[in-house]
Formats: C-alpha cells, structure tokens, sequence
C-alpha cells in the first residue's frame, strides 16, 4: 500500500514515515503543498496523511481537495495539532475518513490506516463552487442558524416577532444575498436595494434600536461566513478571494440601506 505522507515539520517527516515502512507501507514524504501536488500528480497512492496546517492554517485542504479530484478512491488523513479547531474540522469530515489529534502515536495511526482500507468506499470528485451557489444549497441549514441566534442572543420574542417571521425574513436575505454575488455587481441590484430599506423600517416599527439592528446585521454576517468555512472543500479556490470581497462589500451596503431607512422613519416619528 502507497502513502503520501505530507507535513512541514523535519523531525516528524523523518521518524513516521520511518515506523509506517517498518509495517510494510510503501511512503513518499512531502514538506510543502507544492511537493504533494507535485506527487498526487505523478503517482497513484491508497492513503493520503496530511497536517492541516502546512507552512500556512489550512494548506492541508489544499492537498486534500487535489487528492479528492484526482484520486478519489484514495483514504485521507488529517493530522492536526488543533483539537479544538471544530469549524475546520466539520469541514473536512464530509471528505476526509478520519482525523487524528497530533502527537499522533503510530500504533494508533496504523490501527486508522487498516481500519479505513478495511472500508475503502469509493469517493465522487468534489465539483468546486462559487460562494454563492454554496449559499443557496446550504439556505435552508444557514437560516436554522441566523433564526437559533436571533431568537438565542436578541431575544426577538420581546419586540412581536414570530419565529416563522424570523426564517422567512432570513431565507430573503440569503437568496437575494447569493443571487447578488451571483450577478457580480457591486452596486446593489433593486431588489437587495428594496428588502434592505424595508427591513430597516420594519425593526423601527417593531422596537428596535439602531445597536441592535446592527448587532442584527453582525449575527447574519457571522453565519455567512462559517457556512462558507464549513464548505471549504467544496468551493472554488480560484474565486474564494474575490467572492470574499465581494461579499464584505455587499453586506456593508446592505447594513447602510437598513441604517439610513431606520433613521427616516425614526426622524420622521
């Protein structure tokens, strides 16, 4: 059995790799993202073991995203030293066969490898994705969370609304937030104009304060985001960065439509 074993740090690359061709394993050691792309595309193996963290957090998706495309069939492992990096880690699960906490001990490495080899299930490539059409797919799950923080953090019994409001409202924001990012503009188009307005005046009307509406804003924001980072694997690197900064921009219009609406009804009363 082939392993690709990749991590960063000398002194690990040269004793484990030692101990797993003591148990009959074939290994190709990696230090860098570029050496293991290097050798994902050059050689077949039956077991990726990569760090997470490879000179930079999370260059470990890198190398098993690659994996994944080109060798699906082959079992991953994560090694990281972060137990309770739990975003990164619910990411990779749906990808990844199994995880293991740093310092790893090789009985129990080699206990992993057997055990998922045992179990080989053949994996589909992973088809990369734009932000927003992770957003959609996801719409559902990501307004279960906007909605358990509102109702958690801004206690929004307290100011009339009902939670069957709460999901409709988020589920508009959401669809009409992708379908922004979709159209790539950076001015906001009518509709997003529109919803922002009317959401602005609506949390007057319903008693809110202008803190709270962007404490709002800020909750709706954080949940944005963590659905993007526990969807890593599954969106496209090449357009990550400026889906992010896209995204930062539009929501910051969208936060100053709901504040200037909600001082022109809160002047106007």
């Amino acid at each position: 059995m082939r392993i690709l074993f990749v991590d960063d740090e000398p002194n690990i690359r040269a004793s484990l790799p030692a101990i797993l061709r003591l148990h009959g394993f074939q290994v190709t050691s990696a230090g860098t993202v570029g050496e293991a792309l290097q050798a994902i595309a050059s050689e077949k193996f039956d077991v990726l073991i990569s760090d997470l963290n490879i000179g930079s957090p999370g260059d470990g998706f890198t190398v098993v995203s690659a994996m994944r495309r080109t060798q699906p069939n082959c079992v991953t492992l994560i090694l990281t030293g972060y137990p309770a990096f739990e975003t990164a880690l619910q990411a990779i699960r749906s990808q990844v066969d199994d995880y293991l906490i740093k310092p790893a001990g090789a009985e129990k490495l080699v206990k992993a490898i057997e055990a998922r080899l045992n179990h080989r299930a053949p994996h589909r490539p992973i088809v990369p994705k734009r932000v927003s059409a992770i957003l959609l797919e996801n719409a559902q799950a990501l307004v279960d969370t906007i909605v358990d923080r509102e109702l958690r953090i801004l206690h929004l019994p307290r100011v009339h609304l009902s939670e069957e409001e709460c999901r409709q409202n988020a589920l508009s924001f959401v669809e009409a937030l992708a379908l922004q990012l979709e159209n790539g503009r950076t001015e906001l188009l009518p509709d997003l104009v529109e919803l922002s307005a009317a959401h602005g005046q609506a949390r007057f009307r319903q008693g809110y304060s202008a803190p709270l509406l962007v404490e709002e804003h800020r909750l709706f924001c954080n949940a944005v985001l963590e659905c993007v980072q526990n969807n890593l694997l599954a969106v496209d690197v090449s357009s990550l960065v400026p889906d992010l900064k896209h995204l930062s921009d539009i929501l910051a219009s969208m936060l100053r439509e709901a504040v200037a609406s909600f001082t022109l009804v809160s002047d106007a009363a």
